[in-house]
């Protein structure tokens, strides 16, 4: 398959995907995708992006939860 951003190749693997939208974030693990290797673009199936969206949804409860520290950006950034 041929990258639909930059023309590369691209190839099968399992990535994560992050869900974020409106202050709502969780990240779904061992998605398969069409990945480039020459830009990082990410491609989904139809069947795939159907599952992403039902668990966007909330059909089914997560695996497991964790707690992630979050950070706000700032270019006054010191050093200890």
């Amino acid at each position: 398959m041929q990258c639909i951003f930059c023309g590369g190749k691209t190839e099968s693997r399992l990535v994560t995907f992050i869900y974020d939208e409106d202050d709502d974030y969780f990240f779904i693990k061992n998605v398969p995708a069409e990945v480039c290797v020459e830009c990082g673009e990410k491609t989904f199936s139809p069947k795939v992006t159907e599952a992403l969206t039902q668990i966007a949804k909330r059909k089914k409860g997560p695996a497991y939860t964790v707690n992630v520290p979050v950070f706000e950006y700032s270019d006054d950034v010191t050093t200890p």
